[in-house]
């Protein structure tokens, strides 16, 4: 919404600078976007006379031109030719600057110069090179009465300011001066000065003149119109153009002006036909008939469909109802009488029908969000008045209002308490009364601290309780209600412990370089059974074969990534995922969801230039060993041999076990698979049912020690065992021994060949032996090793390295 400041100050009286108006209204809701003064920059230009024109000798397109300012004659050259001698233009004196606008976008300094050889004294202006315009083709033409030699500011009141404000689409009411105004009065508790809607009548009834069929009153819910005859079609005064055209909307006629008028002003849009090319003089309101064409202001035929609202005559479509006038009844320099249209047009059918039509127009804009459907005749009555002011002309006695079921204003309750809660305000029934009287808004009565108010046509954003809240929250100023912290008890939130877990492989895998992937949850049953052999969830209803069984893996999903990626060039593949999988039970039971989390990698260990080696089965199990010790599992976690799983190769994959149970598996993809599944190389993947930790973590919950007080001592043994003892057997046995001296073990070497016997394999291991209440000796040192290697000995044939 753009209009000038003087031109608000008809309608509300207030003495507040551009800049805190426009600081005010931005706190009640209303953004405004720009500020701009108008006449910045013209004071260099004054009115003009021309005296004398002729052609330029040395070029055909340019004239001579000697003006006079009342003191001093000026030589011009000038390109344009809608001027003659004796008309009032505007001159650009040397040393002028031109402010930035359509024409010059950095603005033009006026030097005298020499054009074609003929002498330039300065510039007569066009509309668009001073910014008051967009006319382009020729020079400003002044009316007669401008006075020779003033400013050309003063002369046309330019030194005015050009607000812009947002309107967001729930408040057309501020679509016209007299919104903007009625906010400014609310604001600055004042009031509004409504323009006068007094029309004075003469001439034959309407009804003779003219009839109005209203055959859709769904999506034309009010129609009226008024006949004029005997206009004189004209350009409009430069008080009206000058408004227009600031508000940037360019001048057409005296009549079309004042529809263009009427919409800033009162934010009803209006059109003008020409009455005498109006068949029988009937107007017919009616839906389009599919695939009906019309063409419209723009010259273009226009195809409908049902959904669209047309404006006819007895024969013809006239006007595609809220969007654009026709062709056939347009308002030209040869019409004489006009029969007037002011409506109210359903929302969502102009809406429709815009979006449809490719069509966008001031009035579609408005018509869209809704205008007032009680002020049709208001703005009907004040354009008949003006265009018989400005065009001449009688307005004939009555109007025709097709209004067949009145909307009455809204109403809204609202709870005192509720109010001043919910704001953080302490304001009692007279204030709130007072507030909303401001915009229009009644109060009715008040029972049990309901307060009733009467919510006036023209504000179709209020409802609700909560939608007169915020009016009375803006009004009353959000500056002006006090800062209060809110009460807040402090709670710690425990996240549940199987949050905690998935939050735990995530930051550990994220630090590896692995990345999250999420998957649909249903899959083909096919790949599934590669992976599963309980069978599968069928869906009732699948998009595809191929995603027609509810997963009950994650690692079809993660595959299918790490093929994609693999086939792209991405040739070093870390990924997981954490989800669920899904379980058949019996036809009386819902499936079993259990939560799980996968991975795969492939390619390089490190996506490093100087990085050669690649991924393997103990790097996905460094992940998991890492993953489990910070769970405080690591004791109740077992890798195990043995277990055949189909899809995995035999020799490179484990199971494993969590306090005895079955929580998942670890290896490399099969090579058979791997060729079925067009898997380019080798693969590595993990899946592990996040349930089964869940109840581990709760049964091995981490405990606290002091620190020691007495130094430890560290043994290593070399062990020779049989080539298929796993290293996690010899750790088990030690554990075992039960000697409380023993704080820790680990492995820190295995070695085969020579001279290690074939079928065997030396592990060596550290011990670390420690007293909570003394040093060790070495008597005691000696003792629990020795006990350790005999329980060794028994349990799995080891023996003690001696090479």
């Amino acid at each position: 919404m753009i209009f000038t400041l003087s031109w608000l100050k008809e309608y509300v009286e207030f003495d507040m600078s551009p800049e805190e108006l426009a600081h005010r209204l931005t706190m009640g809701g209303l953004e405004v976007e720009a500020v701009e003064y108008q006449g910045k920059g013209l004071d260099s230009i004054v009115v003009v006379e021309i005296l004398e024109m002729k052609p330029h000798p040395g070029a055909d397109k340019l004239m001579l031109c000697v003006v006079t300012d009342g003191e001093k004659n000026y030589d011009i050259v000038c390109g344009a030719t809608n001027m003659k001698t004796g008309d009032k233009v505007a001159l650009a004196k040397i040393g002028a600057h031109l402010p930035p606008g359509p024409k010059f976008p950095e603005g033009l300094k006026i030097k005298k110069a020499k054009i074609r050889g003929e002498l330039s004294e300065g510039m007569l202006c066009a509309e668009n090179e001073i910014g008051i315009g967009q006319e382009s083709d020729g020079i400003l033409i002044l009316p007669q009465a401008t006075k020779v030699g003033e400013s050309l500011i003063e002369e046309l009141e330019l030194d005015d300011v050009i607000f812009e404000i947002g309107i967001t689409p729930n408040r057309p009411d501020c679509l016209s001066l007299t919104g903007v105004a009625r906010e400014v009065a609310a604001l600055s508790e004042t009031t509004v000065k409504y323009p006068d809607l007094s029309v004075q009548e003469s001439g034959d009834e309407i009804t003779g003149l003219a009839n109005v069929e209203l055959l859709d009153s769904e999506k034309c819910p009010r129609y009226s119109c008024r006949v004029i005859k005997g206009v004189t079609i004209a350009p409009s005064p430069q008080w009206l153009k000058t408004r227009l055209e600031s508000s940037d909307i360019r001048s057409i006629n005296n009549v079309v002006d004042v529809t263009n008028y009427l919409l800033l002003e009162l934010g009803q849009p209006l059109h003008a036909f020409d009455y005498n090319l109006l068949s029988d003089h009937k107007i017919i309101v009616r839906a389009a008939k599919q695939n009906e064409t019309i063409e419209t202001l723009d010259g273009v035929e226009r195809k409908l469909t049902e959904d669209d609202l047309l404006i006819c005559d007895a024969e013809k479509p006239v006007a595609l109802a809220g969007v654009m006038g026709g062709a056939t009844t347009e308002v030209s320099d040869s019409t004489t009488d006009i029969l007037l249209e002011s409506a109210y047009f359903d929302p969502v059918t102009v809406r429709k029908t815009s979006k449809s039509t490719g069509l966008r127009s001031e009035s579609s804009y408005r018509f869209e969000r809704g205008v007032d459907p009680n002020g049709i005749v208001n703005a009907l009555d004040r354009a008949s008045e003006l265009i018989r002011e400005l065009a001449g002309g009688e307005v004939a006695k009555g109007s025709i209002d097709e209004y067949p079921s009145v909307i009455e204003p809204g109403q809204a309750r609202l709870s005192l308490e509720r109010c001043n809660k919910m704001l953080g305000t302490d304001l009692d029934e007279k204030d709130i009364t007072r507030l909303l009287k401001a915009l229009g808004i009644e109060h009715i009565e008040t029972k049990a601290g309901e307060m009733l108010f009467q919510v006036p046509t023209y504000r179709v954003d209020i409802t609700r309780e909560i939608d007169l809240i915020e009016e009375i929250g803006r009004l009353h100023g959000y500056n002006n209600i006090p800062t209060t912290l809110p009460s807040v008890t402090m709670k710690t939130e425990i996240k549940p412990v199987n949050d905690r877990i998935k939050q735990r492989f995530k930051s550990i895998l994220v630090s590896r370089g692995y990345y999250e992937v999420i998957n649909y949850s249903f899959d083909d049953p096919q790949v599934l059974s590669l992976f599963e052999k309980s069978g599968t969830l069928n869906i009732l209803n699948p998009l595809t074969t191929e995603s027609s069984a509810m997963r009950t893996s994650l690692l079809p999903g993660l595959i299918r990534n790490a093929v994609l990626n693999l086939n792209h060039q991405a040739q070093d593949i870390k990924l997981f995922e954490i989800g669920k999988s899904y379980y058949p039970q019996d036809e009386n039971s819902l499936p079993k969801e259990i939560n799980k989390i996968a991975g795969a990698a492939a390619g390089r260990r490190s996506t490093e230039y100087w990085e050669k080696d690649e991924v393997d089965f103990f790097d996905l199990k460094s992940v998991l060993e890492s993953t489990f010790e910070s769970l405080s599992i690591q004791k109740a976690t077992k890798f195990e041999n043995g277990h055949n799983y189909g899809f995995l190769h035999p020799g490179i994959s484990a199971g494993i076990a969590v306090d005895g149970k079955d929580a998942g598996y670890i290896g490399e993809i099969h090579p058979d698979l791997r060729d079925k599944l067009d898997i380019p190389k080798r693969l590595y993947v993990f899946e592990i049912d996040i349930d089964i930790i869940s109840s581990s973590c709760e049964a091995h919950k981490p405990g606290f020690t002091l620190l020691p007080k007495f130094p430890s001592v560290r043994r290593d043994l070399a062990l020779i065992v049989d080539a298929q003892t796993p290293v996690s057997g010899i750790l088990e046995e030690i554990e075992k021994t039960g000697s409380n001296l023993i704080e820790d073990a680990q492995v820190f070497d295995v070695f085969t060949g020579s001279p290690v016997e074939e079928g065997k394999k030396s592990v060596a291991v550290s011990l670390q032996m420690r007293a909570a209440d003394k040093t060790l000796t070495e008597e005691e040192i000696n003792m629990a090793q020795e006990k350790t290697v005999r329980n060794l000995e028994s349990a799995l044939g080891a023996q003690l390295r001696t090479i």
